[in-house]
């Protein structure tokens, strides 16, 4: 049986720590009077360990079999990276339990994912029910901390983040290991499904739309602030970009057996072009920074979904830890680590409304990619997908 809300209760707690972490932690950095290149390097450790780190504990995975056991290293040895900061409020001793805690915490989400298709089987197109509880996650994590957050000291984050870290190793211990059946020999070998231009045009867009949101989880709470809003405003903005995440999740099934994912991902990186340009020139504008916020459904929500789906139907059996894993090292590891240092130099040197349209930029790019790397090869992919979604 689907063990779907043990699944779903780790997505929830994972995703919060997202949100508890992403809006705030660079507020707590600022408070420590960080500097904006300082800031930058210390949250560009987790896309640094997001490159690094989940192709070695997916090849682990993949040879041990041990993906639930590593998920929960991974959670027990977050908690402790993260307890580090506590005890100090130097720059190299953050720096050290950032690098700590980045690198148990980027195991974790490739292998459930893995884990997770493995419980759904054939119904795959399901995967986005049990994903938006992530989002709920993310929305109550970012609304309660933004709320307390206007009464208590900006040090009261590190709290809040422990308390979700706790969550994701109690929810780890209660998810179920998938039963795998033998897998025969792949079709095509890991070497031969990464020559495909198809799926190079897919991570290489990826890398790029990761990129694009480097400035935005780096330093948009930081705008906000910076311009007026209140932290409840900006937990409030964050959360409605979730809400609109939520909402494509739960109808991405419907989406997925009207429309081609080529196509998903080609609207997702048109909206990001515009996305990122209304942030950067709109920041005085609550009703645009709410347009703008609403387009996370499409440039995270119908993206990722889209992805995952490719590179779980291009990526089977054996291979899919490895192919989940590189998807997640090349988009939010390698693509994230760029968007945010360059942000981190920029931010000073061009001003926050350049550094939001380099984020356009990268999106019009990767979107270039996808139109001219992923064209009449994949059309076989995508009647496969459809036809077997509806047996």
């Amino acid at each position: 049986m689907l063990p779907y809300w043990r699944l779903s209760a780790y997505y929830f707690f994972y995703f919060a720590f997202i949100g508890a972490f992403s809006p705030y932690f660079t507020l707590y950095l600022k408070s420590l009077s960080f500097s904006a290149a300082e800031i930058a390097l210390l949250m560009s450790l987790m896309q640094v360990m997001r490159v690094l780190a989940p192709n070695m504990w997916g090849w682990l995975a993949e040879h041990l079999g041990m993906r639930v056991q590593i998920v929960r290293l991974s959670a027990l040895m977050s908690l402790i990276g993260f307890s580090i900061f506590f005890v100090t409020i130097r720059f190299d001793g953050i720096f050290a339990g950032m690098a700590l805690m980045a690198f148990f915490w980027s195991a974790a989400l490739p292998l459930i994912e893995g884990v997770t298709f493995a419980h759904l089987g054939g119904q795959g197109h399901q995967y986005g029910r049990i994903r938006a509880w992530g989002s709920v996650g993310f929305i109550a994590a970012v609304i309660c901390l933004g709320w307390l957050l206007d009464f208590l000291p900006i040090s009261a984050v590190l709290w809040g983040i422990a308390a979700v870290l706790v969550g994701i190793l109690l929810s780890a211990l209660l998810v179920p290991e998938a039963y795998r059946p033998p897998q025969g020999r792949a079709a095509m070998g890991f070497g031969d499904t990464l020559r495909r231009t198809e799926v190079q045009a897919l991570l290489g867009a990826c890398f790029l739309m990761a990129a694009a949101h480097g400035a935005f989880y780096v330093f948009f709470s930081i705008l906000l602030v910076e311009n007026g809003y209140d932290k409840r405003v900006v937990g409030a903005l964050w959360a409605l970009g979730v809400m609109a995440e939520i909402l494509v999740f739960l109808g991405m099934p419907r989406l997925l057996k009207r429309f081609a994912l080529r196509d998903i991902l080609i609207v997702a990186f048109a909206c990001a072009t515009l996305r990122f340009a209304l942030t950067g020139w709109g920041v005085a504008s609550l009703a645009l920074l709410a347009f703008a916020q609403l387009l996370h459904g499409v440039t995270f929500g119908a993206h990722h979904a889209a992805s995952i789906a490719a590179v779980n139907r291009w990526f089977p059996g054996r291979l899919q830890a490895r192919g989940q894993a590189l998807y997640g090292s090349l988009s939010f590891g390698a693509g994230g680590m760029l968007g945010g240092l360059i942000s981190g130099y920029t931010w000073d040197t061009i001003g926050s409304a350049w550094t939001f349209t380099l984020g356009s930029a990268f999106a019009v790019a990767g979107l270039a990619w996808l139109l001219i790397g992923w064209r009449t090869a994949a059309n076989g992919e995508e009647t496969s997908l459809n036809e077997e979604r509806t047996v």
